[in-house]
């Protein structure tokens, strides 16, 4: 049954009862300080006018602040016991059938801005951030490109969820421009390395967790208790600038051709938001080690499509759709991987989950992949790509399918303009 809201929400609409997600926002044009809203249709809901007028009762939330506060990691460290209690809240104040703020057309006024009078910015201030190598597909495609079909996947890959430690400074918000990196590519023949902007800038079709309550410093959090410790999902842009990447890479992995950018929804879904897509996670061979081993294997079925809007021109193009339900290492399982050594996580932690790559060339989450590294370009309205061009714009959706109503993650855009040096 589709929950009706006080506040019209279009059957299309990302953003119904069902959802309420969560993100950082302020009024476009004003000096005002940056608020905690959830979006709700066409509008978000100020949580900082909801807790001052005393609606947020219950017993974990009454006295807490946490909405006062200029991003959400307060809420976040607080645990699913006040997530529930919040989303339970605010779902019966926005129903049709409470008269709290369907009556009340002052606090309506104060509490429910239009979405395109906010600006949003970043949902949590990141600590940390780290990328997993998660999705077979990808990891398959990337061997086959650059170690040949007999050994495209290492070993390892099916033992643990590979990562590395990524830039949480240049982490951004949907609809910031990224300028085109510079960096070295690896040369030809006995001429120095090639030194200017990137040649081969890509995207990667990612989503991210972002952490809750975190572990102390030597505590390991348990597989099968790893999810309490995640808040939610958002869409994330992991950058690539291949040719800087391919040379830097061995024999410690991305820097240069990573760091100068990944860009996240503005609008944080919660797990329980995603309760009803829940699906099997995959059959993992070999089995995974006892640390690793969960009870219930669960992955979200979330679909996600990928457009590239070319320079100069007015309308976008899809070039892939894929889905998160090609995770091979579970997100929970990411986490607990991430902290079996002892490694603290905090609070708006980001755990990147690796490209998302499907089975079938119209699935790949990366140009390099869609174009086998440049050998087969793309057509895109009369022009062609096979990377990233200055003046793109790339924009990625999500969303999950429900019946009569969809659970959706807004956009992930973002342009890539020329280097200035």
């Amino acid at each position: 049954m589709v929950l009706k809201s006080l506040v019209e929400v279009h059957s299309d609409s990302h953003f119904p009862l069902e959802n309420l997600p969560y993100g950082v926002f302020r009024i476009k044009k004003t000096n005002s300080e940056c608020r905690i809203g959830v979006a709700i249709g066409d509008y978000v809901l100020d949580l900082c006018v909801i807790a001052t007028a005393g609606l947020f009762d219950g017993p974990v939330l009454k006295s807490s602040d946490c909405f006062n506060q200029h991003n959400l990691n307060k809420f976040l460290e607080l645990g699913r016991p006040a997530w529930k209690e919040a989303r339970a809240t605010l779902q019966k104040l926005l129903s049709d059938t409470e008269p709290t703020l369907r009556d009340d057309a002052s606090l309506r006024r104060k509490a429910l801005h239009p979405m395109d009078k906010v600006e949003m910015l970043l949902p949590v201030a990141v600590g940390d951030y780290t990328d997993f190598y998660s999705n077979i597909n990808h990891a398959t495609n990337c061997g086959l490109m650059f170690r040949g079909s007999e050994n495209p996947i290492k070993p390892n890959w099916f033992c643990l969820p590979i990562a590395y430690h990524g830039r949480a400074s240049s982490i951004v918000v949907s609809g910031t421009d990224i300028i085109r990196p510079r960096g070295q590519d690896r040369p030809k023949g006995n001429s120095p390395p090639y030194f200017g902007p990137s040649r081969k800038m890509d995207f990667e079709l990612e989503m991210a967790a972002v952490v809750g309550p975190g572990n102390e410093l030597g505590k390991p959090i348990n597989v099968n208790e790893a999810a309490d410790h995640i808040f939610g999902l958002v869409l994330m842009n992991d950058w690539s600038a291949r040719d800087i990447q391919g040379w830097e890479c061995v024999p410690l992995g991305p820097f240069l051709g990573k760091s100068f950018g990944t860009t996240i929804s503005p609008w944080i879904v919660t797990l329980d938001a995603l309760e009803p897509f829940v699906c099997d996670g995959p059959t993992q061979n070999p089995p995974p080690l006892p640390y690793l081993a969960e009870k219930e294997s669960r992955n979200y079925e979330i679909e996600l499509e990928v457009f590239i809007k070319p320079a100069g021109q007015e309308h976008s193009y899809a070039v892939t759709k894929s889905n998160f339900k090609h995770l091979y290492w579970t997100i929970s399982q990411q986490l607990a991987h991430h902290t079996v050594n002892g490694c603290n996580l905090r609070p708006g932690d980001l755990l990147g989950s690796g490209t998302m790559s499907g089975p079938e060339p119209g699935t790949y989450g990366s140009l390099l992949e869609l174009t086998w590294n440049g050998t087969k370009p793309l057509s895109l309205g009369g022009a062609t790509r096979t990377f990233i061009e200055d003046g793109d714009e790339v924009i990625f959706t999500g969303c999950c399918k429900g019946n009569g109503y969809t659970v959706g993650f807004g956009k992930c855009s973002g342009k890539i303009l020329p280097s200035p040096y």
